[in-house]
């Protein structure tokens, strides 16, 4: 490998691991995508959110075009204890001064109809839209080795759109 490679992949690498901004007030950390197999239609992406800004913004929207639809879905509890998934259109407040996390079994980033496989070590770029901060566009590496309670993740795995929730 020559070195211009090696450095270019060294850059990306340390780019990657950095968090994304905007307008100073948002910075996206943690952030992976993964599918559940390679031949999957699916897939989903999550991150920590966090604002650090004086006011609170709201996550409104998100696109990608690695899939025919990308939205902002979580899990809810039907009246049988199942898990369904839901679109959440009004999208997720972020407090100031705080975080919102985009976990696996909670609130996340939900990619249908994938264009294509991904694969561990892919890229996927995410634009994820906020009331007030605007549009923060991230390239989002593909994990599909990190277990649930990985790095800032502790929620449940997501491994469809229905799932029976657990005691534990």
């Amino acid at each position: 490998m020559s070195f211009k490679t090696l450095s270019l992949a060294a850059a990306a690498a340390v780019a990657l691991a950095l968090p994304a901004f905007a307008e100073g007030t948002i910075a996206v950390n943690d952030a992976y995508a993964r599918v559940s197999s390679k031949m999957a239609k699916a897939g989903a992406a999550f991150m920590v959110i966090e604002n650090t800004g004086t006011e609170d913004d709201q996550l409104v929207g998100v696109s990608s075009d690695v899939a025919k639809r990308t939205e902002l879905h979580t899990h809810k509890e039907d009246a049988d204890g199942n898990m369904k998934m839901l679109h959440v259109k009004e999208g997720f407040a972020v407090p100031a001064n705080g975080t919102h996390a985009l976990a696996r079994g909670g609130d996340h980033v939900m990619f249908m109809g994938l264009n294509r496989g991904l694969e561990h070590g892919d890229v996927v770029t995410i634009t994820l839209t906020f009331e007030k901060a605007g549009d923060v566009t991230l390239e989002v590496p593909v994990d599909l080795e990190r277990k649930p309670d990985h790095g800032a993740m502790k929620h449940g795995d997501h491994s469809g759109h229905d799932m029976k929730k657990s005691d534990g």
